[in-house]
Parts: C-alpha cells; sequence; structure tokens
C-alpha cells in the first residue's frame, strides 16, 4: 500500500519542461503587430456571424451606410455651384414667409404713394394726346380715375418703371416664392430703400412726335414732362425721408436716356435705373451706384429650339439708318454690307409691321448686328437675344445689364468700330463660325434670356432687384460718411463715377 501510494505522488508531480524545447517556444513567439483595418472587420464581421440574425443585418446596414458615407466624401464632393441659387432662394422665401419669421433676410422697399400725376395720370394724358380709348371706351370720357382702375400702361422699349411698380404693388402673399430679394414693409422707419414710382419714360413720350412743318406744332401742348419733372422732384424734396439721407435710399428709374434730363442733378444722389450712361456725366450715373437694366424687347420671344436649319441668313439688320453722335457708323455699314449676299440690312422706324418684318427676319437668322445709335444702347439687342439670333455688338461703349451674372462673350460676337467699317472684314469673321459653334452661342442664349424677359416669373425684374440690393453697402456707407463729416453733402466722385480707375500722369 505504501508503495502504491509513492507512486501516485511521483505521478501527480508537474513534469519539468526541457530547457532546450522551453528556449525553441520563446524564440518562436514573436510580438504580434497591431491588426489592420481588413483584419478588425473581418474580425468583426466573423464574429456577428455567431450572434443573432437581427444584430447581423443591423450591423451590417449600419457598416454599409458608413463606407457609403465615406466613398462619397473622397470621391464625390458637394459642388455648391450645381445648385440653382435662384430656385432656392426662392423656395427659402417661400417658406421664411409662409412662417411669418423676420423679414431681415431680404432688403426691405417701401413704396411711395405719389400724386396721381406722376403715374395714373401720365398715362392718361398718353392715352389723349393719341385720341384713343385704351381706357373705358372714348378718350375723352377717359379720366385718371378711369386709368387707375384699369392702368392700362401703353407698350413701349422703356416698360422697366412700370414692372416694377406692377410687382411691388402686388400683395406680399402673392410676391412670397418669387425668389424676390425685395420685400415691401408699409412702414418707411422699417424701409432700406424707397421706391419713386415716377413713370418717367413713358412721360418723355405722352407728346408725339410733330411732323416738320405742322400747324400743331406751334400749340403748346397740354402736357409737360419738364414741369412734371420738377414738380416731382419739389414733392421729394419735401418729403422727410428724402431729406433725411438727401436722396442715397431712393431709387428712380430713368431708363430712356433722356429721361429726367431736366432734373438729373438733384436726383443724381439716388440709385438710377438707366439703359445706358450715353447722356450721363461721370459725376451722374456710373456702374458703382446706379443700375443697367434691359430694354423691353419689342418683338415676338422666339418659341423654338435651336439649330441652323431653318436660320437661311446670315446677317440681320433693321433700324434707322442715320442716326446722330455714335450712330453715324450705321450708314457706314449700310454701304458696306446692304448689297452683300445673305445679308439683310433695312432701314425701318417704329411701327407694327416693322415689328412684325423684324420678327421673321431675327427669327430666320443666325447673326443680328446691333450697331450703336444716338447712345450705346438700342432695344434691338434684347430683341435678338430674345429670338436666338447671336447679337453682333459694334458699339464700343456700350454698357450691359446683370454682367456680374452674363458673360456676354458667350452669346454675342463683339467687333470694334475700327475693324468693322473695314470692307469684308466683318463678314468673314461670321462666315468663319461653324455651325457647331452658331448652336454653341444659342444654347446659351436659351439659358439667359429669361433676364431679359420682363413678364418671366423669375426674370428680369427680380434681377433687377437683385442688383438694386447689392447696392445697400455702398448707399450706407456714402449716408455715415455723409453724417461724420457733420451733415455735409459730399461728392462721391472716388467710389461713385465711371473714372474711379483713372490714371492721370503729372
Amino acid at each position: 500500500m505504501r508503495t502504491f501510494n509513492k507512486l501516485k505522488k511521483v505521478a501527480m508531480m508537474p513534469y519539468p519542461k526541457n530547457t532546450n524545447e522551453e528556449a525553441k517556444a520563446n524564440k518562436a513567439r514573436k510580438p504580434k503587430p497591431p491588426p489592420s483595418f481588413v483584419s478588425r472587420f473581418t474580425t468583426t464581421f466573423s464574429s456577428m456571424a455567431r450572434k443573432p440574425l437581427l444584430k447581423q443585418t443591423l450591423a451590417t446596414l449600419f457598416l454599409f451606410f458608413v463606407l457609403y458615407a465615406i466613398f462619397n466624401a473622397f470621391f464625390h464632393p458637394t459642388d455648391s455651384s450645381a445648385f440653382d441659387a435662384a430656385a432656392t432662394f426662392s423656395s427659402a422665401s417661400s417658406v421664411l414667409l409662409s412662417a411669418g419669421t423676420t423679414k431681415s433676410l431680404y432688403v426691405k422697399v417701401f413704396l411711395y404713394d405719389l400724386p396721381r400725376r406722376f403715374t395714373s395720370g401720365v398715362i392718361h394724358h398718353h392715352t389723349l394726346a393719341r385720341g384713343s380709348g385704351g381706357v373705358g371706351g372714348s378718350a375723352s370720357r377717359a379720366t385718371p380715375d378711369d386709368v387707375a382702375d384699369a392702368l392700362k400702361y401703353p407698350g413701349h422699349q422703356h416698360m422697366a418703371e412700370w414692372y416694377l411698380f406692377a410687382d411691388l404693388s402686388r400683395a406680399e402673399s402673392e410676391r412670397a416664392g418669387s425668389g424676390s430679394p425685395v420685400v415691401r414693409v408699409a412702414d418707411p422707419e422699417e424701409a432700406d430703400l424707397f421706391f419713386v414710382p415716377f413713370f418717367s419714360s413713358l412721360s418723355l413720350i405722352v407728346n408725339p412726335v410733330r411732323p416738320p412743318g405742322s400747324n400743331s406744332g406751334l400749340e403748346k401742348p397740354v402736357y409737360s414732362d419738364e414741369e412734371n419733372q420738377e414738380a416731382l422732384v419739389e414733392w421729394l424734396e419735401k418729403q422727410e425721408y428724402w431729406k433725411r439721407n438727401n436722396g442715397r435710399d431712393h431709387v428712380i428709374v430713368a431708363s430712356d436716356p433722356n429721361a429726367m434730363y431736366r432734373v438729373i442733378d438733384r436726383v443724381r444722389n439716388a440709385v438710377l435705373l438707366v439703359s445706358d450712361f450715353g447722356r450721363l456725366r461721370p459725376d451722374q450715373g456710373s456702374l458703382v451706384k446706379d443700375v443697367v437694366v434691359p430694354y423691353s424687347h419689342r418683338i415676338r420671344t422666339y418659341p423654338g429650339d435651336v439649330g441652323v436649319e431653318d436660320r437661311k441668313t446670315l446677317l440681320f439688320f433693321m433700324g434707322n439708318r442715320y442716326r446722330k453722335e455714335g450712330g453715324k457708323i450705321r450708314d457706314l455699314l449700310f454701304q458696306i454690307l446692304e448689297n452683300e449676299k445673305d445679308v439683310i440690312i433695312k432701314h425701318g422706324a417704329q411701327s407694327r409691321e416693322s415689328r412684325r418684318a423684324a420678327s421673321h427676319g431675327m427669327h430666320t437668322s443666325k447673326f443680328c448686328l446691333h450697331p450703336a445709335g444716338d447712345t450705346p444702347s438700342a432695344c434691338r439687342l434684347f430683341d435678338a437675344i430674345v429670338s436666338l439670333c447671336i447679337p453682333v455688338i459694334v458699339s464700343d461703349n456700350i454698357e450691359l445689364p446683370f454682367e456680374d451674372t452674363i458673360d456676354y462673350r458667350k452669346i454675342a460676337v463683339f467687333v470694334e468700330t475700327s475693324s468693322a467699317i473695314k470692307p469684308g472684314h466683318l463678314l468673314s469673321k461670321l462666315r468663319a463660325v461653324t455651325p457647331d459653334r452658331v448652336l454653341e452661342y444659342q444654347k446659351k442664349l436659351k439659358e439667359v434670356k429669361r433676364y431679359f424677359e420682363y413678364e418671366e416669373p423669375d426674370g428680369a425684374i427680380n434681377e433687377i432687384w437683385r442688383q438694386v440690393s447689392k447696392k445697400l453697402p455702398l448707399i450706407k456707407l456714402m449716408i455715415n460718411r455723409e453724417k461724420r463729416l457733420f451733415g455735409k453733402e459730399v461728392e462721391c466722385s472716388c467710389v461713385c463715377t465711371n473714372q474711379t480707375a483713372v490714371i492721370r500722369t503729372l
């Protein structure tokens, strides 16, 4: 029995390892490297296989989502330029207004309630001067009150004043969601800007031009545009909010180059909406202070798509051959082009028949000529744009609307005056443009033509308001600067004129 117990103790003793084997084992054991992302992912995924099915599914979806997000962040970064800014602003404005939240994101505009002589009265006199019963029948029975009820503003090429007034006159609930950057306020104390709705361009043409030698030319006209200009400024200068900042925060439409000519020096502090600066001195108007607005096109918008098959004419022009000042180039161009093949160049004045002919000509031509007139710009340019007829601009001093938004080199051909009057130069330049290049021009024209449509929901009117809104920082700068100088009215030639970048040598 004792022998058995001794054997049992020996059997239960730990077996001593061979020292050589132990050294080999220690040598074989190397420190393991940290697991890689792939091995961790594999281990995790393999361990998931031992978990219940629901947990596996949820974990798989989570991992898939994380990997998808990482992939998109690195390989498909968001391109902010891909968003339509106007559409985004439109939807945002709709939400803000419908929620009744603050209007601080908008430029707040106060619409003056002018005496009727400056608004409906101008329409009334225009109707009387032409002897037409445009409102409610006979003109002799049409009164300013009748016109105020219907306000049938007559069509002409400077209608920005009407469309801006009509836009602000709409109920704010109708304007909400339109994409407009401005909101109308009823309290002038809340306003950033003050809109003066004088129909200055229509006022200028109330009295029809009388032919030379006409007996009626000896009669004094019933309506006087000059008197109305003077009366408007006298009315404005009595207004508290005009006097407060010397009119700097007021907006006045003077889109006809001759509009407001009599009183322009008295309103030059205001933001002027003009078609160009051809008749303004540098201290009266500039790109920095004012806004260039498009003419109202007078021909039908082209209803078709891009293409060259139905545009057989190379170059088209229809308008007055003889003009003053920079427009003298027209006669030279007539002499060079009038006998050329596949070119139509005609002398014509404004009339319904002329507009029909011009519509047909522009809709069937690849290029439309735009030479300077009495001033650098003309309605013809905007007729060409909505016709998808590539404008050929021969006007060295032209200023164009919305040029911070539109690159006109992509939609028009520019030719210097000195080159255009060289025989053969203009046509050889146009004939070198390939059909594919013509299509590129047309596609760009189609993209931007909404900016020149006054009745487009997010067209010319919204863009004009955007341009006006951008003037607000300068307006505030000039107002604060003037107050700092003890209320003295100061010249802003250093920042407000077209001579800002002129370098003078002594």
